[in-house]
C-alpha cells in the first residue's frame, strides 16, 4: 500500500510535468516567439508553487520525526531556494 503523503507528493510532481507538457505543445502550436513567452512566464509560476506544495507535504509528513532544529535547517534551504529564483 503507497504512502499517502508519498502519493500525493507524486500526483503534484505528475500534475506538474503534465502542466509543462501541455504547456511545450501550446508554444508549437502558436509558433508564434511573444505567445510562446507569455506561455513560459506561466510556467515560472507552477514551478515555484509546486515545489513549494511537494516540500509542505514532504515536511509534514516527517515533521514527528524531525527535531525543530532540522526543520529550521531544511526552511533555511527552502528559503534559500526561493531568494534564488526571485532575486534577479
Amino acid at each position: 500500500m503507497l504512502n499517502k503523503i508519498v502519493l500525493s507528493m507524486a500526483t503534484l510532481r505528475l500534475m506538474s510535468g503534465s502542466i509543462e507538457i501541455i504547456a511545450a505543445l501550446l508554444m508549437l502550436r502558436f509558433n508564434q516567439i511573444d505567445k510562446a513567452l507569455m506561455v513560459n512566464t506561466g510556467l515560472a509560476m507552477v514551478g515555484p508553487l509546486i515545489l513549494l506544495t511537494t516540500t509542505t507535504i514532504g515536511l509534514a509528513g516527517l515533521a514527528d520525526k524531525l527535531s525543530y532544529g532540522k526543520m529550521l535547517w531544511v526552511l533555511a534551504g527552502v528559503s534559500c531556494i526561493f531568494i534564488g529564483i526571485l532575486k534577479k
